[in-house]
């Protein structure tokens, strides 16, 4: 278990680069210190000032998250830039947000307490729990889920690349598809709900899956009942 000052160090970093360069991304993050992470494919149709910010309109993107604390994820970026010259047109952006808990990492496994989420700004109502497990297990997440108090949802496809998750087939390198399940809870849940997870799917077990949480600032569309 990690002490308050670790725990605000962790970030989340997100790469969105064009579709086929997932994999190079995940392997220059690891080359840097970061031992795996997830990709999963974004395409962007119409014109949209949020998609436009991605960077995901008008062709498929691979969007990427990793995990580090904050040292290791700037290192990454930095090499992530120089690879991947994010500076130009078209090559992509990267950006990083800090969580507030993680579960299901040798390296980083923990729980910001009540207080430590208080200090330093506007207590915060609610979060964004995101687990990544194999395919076919995002049902039993949200199961755990739902006997915990989570209302409901969101599973996305993706793919993953990791210390535990590596398979070969005639030496080739096999990624593992991956499901994502987003949910929003209130914060006062949000410890019972990763629990429930946590236990569930047996997230201390290697290779099993991981799971992490963000503070959410703003909603809508949320309600209380």
């Amino acid at each position: 278990m990690l002490n308050s000052s670790d725990q605000s160090r962790l970030e989340l970093v997100c790469v969105i680069v064009n579709f086929g360069l997932g994999s190079k991304v995940i392997k220059v993050a690891r080359n840097n210190g970061i031992s795996g992470g997830t990709c999963f494919i974004g395409k962007g149709t119409v014109k949209n000032n949020f998609l436009e910010f991605l960077d995901i309109t008008d062709i498929r993107k691979e969007i990427v998250l990793l995990i580090a604390e904050k040292d290791s994820a700037h290192k990454a970026l930095e090499a992530l830039d120089e690879k991947f010259n994010f500076e130009k047109p078209n090559h992509g952006i990267a950006f990083t947000v800090p969580i507030s808990g993680l579960i299901g990492s040798r390296h980083c496994n923990c729980m910001k307490d009540k207080e430590s989420q208080r200090e330093g700004g506007e207590e915060t109502m609610y979060n964004a729990i995101f687990t990544v497990v194999d395919k076919g297990n995002a049902e039993t997440v949200m199961d755990a889920a739902k006997a915990a108090g989570a209302k409901g949802g969101t599973i996305i496809n993706a793919r993953g690349s990791g210390v535990h998750e590596h398979q070969k087939l005639f030496s080739m390198e096999i990624e593992p598809e991956k499901e994502i399940v987003l949910i929003l809870s209130d914060t006062s849940l949000t410890e019972k709900i990763a629990a429930s997870i946590r236990e569930t799917m047996k997230l201390d077990e290697p290779g099993q899956g991981i799971l992490f949480i963000v503070d959410v600032n703003k909603t809508y569309g949320l309600t209380t009942k």
